[in-house]
């Protein structure tokens, strides 16, 4: 039981990466990145890493993404602003 739950670990981790390269627009990357950071969290967890899994979420989770979402915000402010 162990070994599948570690094997559906890391394919959903590895899924939630492709989808994350595929993304094209940086709200949603960023909306997925979140998933990412959340799948890695749970691959952590399986991996019997709590510490880590509990940092990853933290940052990878929350964030990052918030950060990525703020400075996409902020740039298309800047852009509006200078724009015609």
């Amino acid at each position: 039981m162990g070994e599948v739950l570690l094997v559906a670990a890391f394919a959903l981790t590895a899924l939630m990466a492709t989808a994350v390269v595929l993304t094209r627009d940086p709200v949603r990357q960023a909306i997925v990145l979140s998933g990412y950071g959340l799948s890695l969290g749970v691959l952590f967890v399986t991996l019997q890493a709590p510490d880590v899994a509990m940092a990853q979420l933290a940052v990878g989770t929350v964030m990052v993404p918030l950060m990525v979402m703020l400075a996409v915000a902020a740039i298309r402010r800047h852009q509006r602003k200078d724009g015609p």
